[in-house]
């Protein structure tokens, strides 16, 4: 039987860099599971990959349907940017392990749709200084840069990743983004050792 892995993060800790390395590794083997945005496109994102992108009818059409497993609001400085989980039928665990990126929220939904067992914390961390830098880097490369909006999520991720709620989940393990080539080879280490 497969598992989900979670992978999560505060902003610009490094999460969709471990992402597609991550996925790139053919001894792992772990299928993607795509969540959904309300969000804009960035520049080099491509619909279906990143995100499947979508908007606000979009997701009230899924959520009368039943189909969303977990969501999150963002009163952003460009307005509400819902991102959420779909049970559809790509995810089969009996076949297959995947990967996904969330929040600890989101973690806490999949363990409470799919059970507790089948979900698999990859909590990452990064200096915050490091990651401000990473986040503005990142942000200069926009065609349309919203420097605003980039401090808000820098900001909001102090509350949403705080010590008492990653105590919460019961995420003891996390691994520190400060020289990728390590970070990965531990990650690897846990999920060859976690994953069925």
């Amino acid at each position: 039987m497969g598992k989900i892995v979670c992978l999560m993060g505060r902003s610009s800790s490094g999460k969709d860099t471990i992402y597609k390395k991550l996925l790139a590794q053919d001894k792992v083997g772990l299928k993607t599971i795509i969540p959904y945005t309300t969000r804009p496109v960035r520049a080099g994102e491509r619909d279906g990959v990143e995100y499947h992108f979508t908007d606000e009818a979009g997701f009230q059409e899924l959520l009368s349907r039943g189909s969303v497993i977990e969501a999150r609001a963002y009163h952003t400085c460009l307005g509400l940017w819902r991102y959420f989980t779909v049970a559809d039928d790509t995810v089969n665990l009996a076949a297959n392990s995947y990967i996904m990126i969330g929040t600890l929220e989101a973690y806490v939904h999949m363990q409470k749709f799919y059970g507790k067992d089948k979900v698999l914390p990859v909590m990452i961390e990064l200096d915050d200084g490091v990651r401000l830098q990473r986040a503005l880097d990142r942000e200069r490369a926009e065609d349309n840069p919203q420097y605003e909006e980039m401090c808000r999520r820098f900001l909001a991720d102090a509350e949403d990743f705080s010590e008492e709620r990653l105590k919460k989940t019961g995420i003891a393990k996390t691994f520190y983004n400060g020289d990728l080539d390590m970070c990965l080879e531990e990650i690897l280490l846990y999920l060859q050792e976690n994953l069925d």
